[in-house]
């Protein structure tokens, strides 16, 4: 791309429309213009300069504002989808299939339908993620491909500008002046009374201040940038946990997503308010509801593998015990295991007794453990009953099959096979709860005797190494924020005309009146010429035009 020769001699960059040294206009577009563009103080952008290779293009893409506020729609309308339903964060599973029953059950097609599609789980998805990312890249190419123009036209900018340059600003006066040196000099003093940057040089002065404004919304882009890397982070392992994990009384799990750690329930333990003490705290509260949680706890005991231990070996070092109470969670190398929720009287075993029909007498007892059963118990007198099939969850016969829709046993139902010395064969029979089917008559039968239950508790395992670049990213925000709504840049230029006149300009990124109100008291100081504002003219002329018709 060949520069542009401006008149005064200095070569710009190809797509400058102000000169770099003394500001006068380089386009057709800007000449004829009654007032310059100001926003990046006429800089060539490179989005509008280089156009020809696929990193151009690129470029041009992501550094288009249009593009980046598509972004940003799709980041939204992305992230509101995954409020219709619950996240599977939310959803007391922890297998897929516990996870497809449960959108269907409650929410029918639409739940299945959300469920495929993968909207369970959106702020892990590849394309949630992959949006966060190309605004990212939008933030980062639109503010390097502005910061950088804006930055280097600034800190060269000079004192003394060109006629044409005075001429095109918003704010402008010339007129004649007695002694336009006395006129500078006492400019100056006012203008550094008023908080300005000033500098003289050859007839001409530049006053400035707040210039630091002008960098607000980079710093807002800067605040975003680390937000989002933040957000990035987590999907990286190590750096972000958020999991939960349901274990149940005397159970020892592996705690997911800290390797190495291991977790053991001794006891939950859920304590509910007396009707003499929700009296005193909730009043009627308990007659409404029946019962109100006082507190509830799980104590667990943490292991950990030792050093050069094999992955899945039972040796375990103990780290320590601890009770796990709403509030207060275990804490260890990091992550935090917080209590919060509880499943109360899971089925943990039932007892069954093997019975002679005809007399009613025993042939012993056996207790099936619902999560782990054997597949054959000896009685006495040499009987024995055989586990055939187990289905921990019945849903009924599918196809002449019982079917079990999850795992967990909460309505488990058996086909056992009955052997004894009067029939060494076997008999066979189905048994659930208040339901036993057989395929013929028996001789013998299962008789249910008791059942043990146990608590469940809900826990969450958190982790997060993000969390202060997050808390930096939003601080840095708020600064921008700041930075760029409550102070502007403001300009006044004053320099002696061709003609020996005295020149007025001025020029801020907001609030225009303020800086009108600071240049009347600089002209009321130095005698300055009248200035005007060309946009209120212009205003006003139109609404005369208007009136007219």
């Amino acid at each position: 791309m060949s520069k542009i020769k401006c008149q005064c001699g200095h070569d710009n960059p190809f797509g400058t429309v102000l000169c770099e040294r003394c500001g006068r206009p380089q386009t057709e577009e800007a000449k004829e213009s009654k007032l310059v563009d100001m926003r990046y103080e006429g800089a060539a952008r490179r989005s509008q300069t280089y156009k020809r290779s696929i990193i151009d293009k690129i470029w041009n893409f992501f550094s288009s504002v249009k593009i980046g506020i598509s972004i940003i729609v799709a980041v939204l309308a992305t992230a509101a989808i995954g409020t219709i339903f619950p996240q599977k964060l939310y959803v007391a599973a922890s297998t897929e299939a516990e996870y497809a029953a449960y959108y269907e059950r409650l929410y029918g097609l639409a739940g299945t339908i959300y469920y495929k599609l993968g909207f369970h789980d959106m702020y892990n998805s590849w394309w949630f993620i992959t949006l966060v990312g190309m605004l990212g890249t939008s933030i980062i190419i639109a503010s390097v491909d502005r910061v950088i123009p804006l930055y280097k036209s600034l800190k060269r900018q000079r004192t003394k500008r060109h006629p044409s340059f005075m001429k095109k600003q918003r704010v402008y006066g010339e007129g004649p002046s007695e002694d336009p040196e006395a006129a500078l000099i006492k400019a100056e003093g006012k203008l550094k009374e008023l908080r300005y940057n000033v500098k003289i040089e050859d007839g001409a002065l530049l006053a400035e201040k707040n210039r630091f404004s002008r960098w607000g919304p980079y710093v807002n882009h800067l605040g975003l940038i680390i937000f989002l890397f933040g957000i990035l982070l987590r999907g990286i392992p190590g750096f972000y946990v958020d999991e939960t994990m349901w274990i149940r009384e005397g159970e020892t799990r592996s705690i997911p997503g800290a390797e190495g750690y291991y977790l053991e329930s001794k006891n939950f333990i859920m304590e509910n308010y007396t009707k003499e003490e929700a009296d005193e705290v909730f009043g009627d509260a308990l007659e409404r509801v029946g019962m109100i949680a006082k507190n509830y706890q799980t104590d667990v005991a943490l292991y950990q593998t030792p050093e050069g231990g094999l992955p899945g070996s039972d040796e375990m070092d103990f780290v320590k015990e601890y009770s796990i109470i709403v509030n207060k969670p275990l804490k260890f190398d990091g992550f935090n295991v917080f209590q919060m929720d509880f499943r109360l009287d899971e089925l943990k075993s039932m007892t069954f007794q093997l019975t002679e029909k005809a007399t009613e007498s025993s042939l012993g007892e056996f207790t099936v453990d619902l999560t782990n059963p054997e597949r054959e118990y000896e009685l006495d007198n040499g009987a024995r009953v055989i586990l055939s099939d187990y289905y921990p969850d019945y849903d009924g016969i599918e196809d002449g099959e019982p079917k079990s829709k999850s795992p967990v046993p909460n309505n488990p139902a058996f086909i056992f096979k009955m052997v004894t010395p009067a029939k060494s064969d076997g008999e066979m029979s189905f048994v659930a709860i208040k339901q036993t089917l057989e395929t013929e008559v028996n001789d013998y039968k299962v008789k249910f005797v008791s059942a043990e239950t146990r608590d469940i508790s809900g826990l969450t395992v958190r982790k997060d190494k993000t969390l202060y670049l997050l808390l930096l990213g939003g601080i840095i925000f708020m600064i921008g924020v700041s930075q760029g709504s409550y102070w502007n840049h403001r300009r006044i230029w004053i320099q002696k005309g061709p003609n020996g006149e005295l020149l007025v300009a001025g020029h801020t990124n907001k609030n225009w009146f303020s800086l009108k109100k600071e240049l009347d008291q600089v002209k009321d100081v130095a005698n300055l010429p009248t200035y005007e504002d060309r946009q209120d003219k212009e205003s006003i002329l139109r609404d005369k035009e208007v009136d007219k018709v």
